[in-house]
C-alpha cells in the first residue's frame, strides 16, 4: 500500500528545527504500514532536511554555527545573490545535506534510534513556510 500527502510546516527562523512530531502527527496513514518506508522530500532549494541528536539542543545550535563557518556569507565570490547575503550560501547547505530523508516503519511507528529525529534545516534568515512530501509505502 502507497500513501501521500503533501504538508506545509511553518515559517521558522533559520536554524535547525526538530518536525519529527508535525510528521507524525501530520500523516496517521503511518500506523496503517506493519513494514515499510517514510520518505520525506522538502520542496525547496534554501533548506534541507536531515537526522540527527533529538534530546540536546546545542546540537541544532552547533549545527548552525558550523555550517555558518563551513560556507560563510560575508565572501565576496558569490554571484548569485540576488535575494541577499544568504541566497547563494542557502543553496550550498541545502545541496550538502539534501532534499529528503528515508525512514523505517515498523509495527505502525517511525524506527528511529532512540536519539534520532527529523530536522527542517532552515538556511535562509526569512524562509517563511516550507512545503514537505510524506510518501509512506509497505504492508
Amino acid at each position: 500500500m502507497y500513501f501521500q500527502k503533501e504538508i506545509s510546516l511553518q515559517s521558522k527562523r533559520r536554524g535547525f528545527h526538530l518536525i519529527t512530531h508535525e510528521v507524525i502527527s501530520a500523516f496517521e496513514e503511518i500506523g496503517q504500514i506493519k513494514i515499510g518506508l517514510l520518505h520525506v522530500h522538502i520542496k525547496h532549494t534554501s533548506a534541507s532536511l536531515t537526522i540527527n541528536e533529538n534530546a540536546d539542543p546545542t546540537v541544532r545550535e552547533d549545527f548552525e554555527s558550523h555550517f555558518n563557518i563551513l560556507v560563510p556569507e560575508d565572501a565576496n565570490h558569490y554571484q548569485h545573490t540576488f535575494e541577499g547575503p544568504d541566497d547563494m550560501t542557502s543553496h550550498i547547505k541545502a545541496s550538502l545535506l539534501g532534499p529528503s530523508v528515508t525512514i523505517p516503519i515498523s509495527n505502525g511507528r517511525l524506527n528511529l534510534g532512540t536519539w534520532q529525529g527529523i530536522y527542517l534545516c532552515e538556511h535562509r534568515n526569512y524562509g517563511g513556510s516550507r512545503r514537505l512530501v510524506l510518501t509512506a509505502h509497505g504492508e
